[in-house]
């Protein structure tokens, strides 16, 4: 009960950032507040996360192992792909480009800090780092199909400035120096700013979803790859590995958050229907916080946690 709670303390935020998009609308320009976020805020999050513990073997382990889980995902989802979609191009496209890439840094870290403290912050950045090379450089093909370009979508990443504090970060961890006490207090405010301007951030764009003519079956299937094959595909593969059961647990977190925002955004920029991209974003969000209470117990019955 102390873990949901914790969960539910979270979307606090978000609900504060979907009031404050509707009351005020127009005057809430939220390009600004990402880009605040994006350029200062995040970098500072991504420095801090990956500079509180020292590199060790689970640190590097722990991406390895979520690459294998999304990619033995990957596979299952395209056999079933050519089957369920096998009549429209770009649902298959939205299906095979959104349904594994989750929410790692709205809510991922968040959440993180939420049932495991801030402990858990080096581990869910890297894994967030993991995350935005699969997003731009699989979903990007998946999205943009023929207009696909491996040098673009390695330029796209590379334009992330938390990739290169994430480079910065993990040099500066690797050869063993240390913020001093005033640094690392305000890198600590701002990770924090970072982290609720995240979920406020995702609350806005939560907001401005309009459901016109929902494609049910388009999101319905993209929850089950989501929330249920790839979480049980995930577990396995954790399972398997020798890791310790907090970063175990952690990952199972990371593998379990709701779809990322940034597939809208994509969707939009290859115009493959953003409109039903944008309500298997809000659905998965919703089966997310029905199924919290189940995946909680199955973080406590395998990782004892």
């Amino acid at each position: 009960m102390e873990a949901l709670v914790s969960v539910a303390t979270i979307y606090l935020f978000i609900i504060m950032g979907f009031i404050f998009k509707r009351v005020f609308k127009n005057d809430v320009n939220e390009r600004s507040i990402v880009l605040l976020n994006l350029y200062f805020l995040q970098p500072m999050l991504i420095f801090w996360g990956l500079t509180r513990a020292p590199i060790n073997d689970d640190f590097i382990l722990a991406p390895i192992i979520y690459y294998i889980a999304i990619f033995i995902a990957l596979v299952i989802a395209y056999i079933y792909s050519l089957r369920v979609f096998s009549r429209d191009y770009q649902d298959k496209s939205i299906f095979m480009a959104s349904s594994l890439v989750g929410n790692t840094g709205n809510l991922g870290i968040p959440l993180g800090i939420a049932l495991f403290g801030e402990s858990s912050v080096p581990y869910t950045s890297i894994l967030n780092i993991a995350n935005i090379f699969f997003i731009y450089i699989f979903s990007v093909y998946f999205f943009a199909g023929d207009k696909f370009r491996f040098i673009d979508a390695l330029k796209e990443i590379f334009k992330i400035p938390a990739m290169w504090f994430a480079i910065a970060a993990l040099s500066f961890n690797y050869f063993g120096f240390t913020l001093s006490a005033d640094f690392d207090k305000v890198f600590t405010m701002g990770a924090y700013a970072a982290i609720v301007m995240q979920l406020i951030i995702f609350g806005v764009f939560m907001s401005q979803v309009k459901i016109r003519t929902a494609n049910w079956k388009l999101s319905l299937n993209i929850a089950l790859f989501k929330h249920i094959v790839l979480p049980s595909i995930g577990l396995c593969v954790i399972l398997y590995f020798d890791i310790d059961p907090f970063v175990g647990a952690i990952l199972f977190l990371e593998l379990i958050v709701p779809l990322a925002v940034n597939n809208v955004n994509l969707s939009a920029l290859y115009n493959c229907k953003p409109i039903d991209t944008t309500f298997s974003v809000l659905i998965s969000s919703f089966v997310f916080v029905a199924f919290i209470y189940v995946y909680i117990l199955i973080i406590n019955k395998f990782f004892g946690l």
